[in-house]
């Protein structure tokens, strides 16, 4: 994880407003990071990919992330797409990885 970012706290702090706990977590594998971008320089607009946990009730967590497949609209370029179809692998392993957990 590059980043992590409360946005309970950060919408408290400066909106004063109460939200259900939320982090948002800027998920990087450096390796695909820098194919992406000496692949496509603009790319890096959208790195890290975002990940969100947030707390539906006191019983229930849900865990989304950023598709990969979402890059490919921005830019029309082969070695991106097989960067995000790395990507979209692992982060469907890491969700089943999740979902065998519960």
């Amino acid at each position: 994880m590059l980043t992590e970012i409360d946005l309970k706290a950060a919408m408290k702090d400066k909106l004063d407003v109460d939200i259900a706990p939320q982090i948002i977590l800027g998920a990087c594998r450096p390796a695909l990071a820098y194919e992406a971008i000496q692949a496509e320089p603009s790319i890096a607009a959208v790195l890290p990919c975002n990940v969100v946990v947030r707390s539906v009730d006191e019983g229930a967590t849900v865990v989304e992330a950023f598709d990969p497949d979402a890059m490919m609209g921005l830019a029309d370029n082969e070695a991106l797409h097989v960067i995000a179809t790395d990507a979209k692998q692992r982060i469907n392993a890491a969700f089943a990885a999740l979902n065998e957990e519960n």
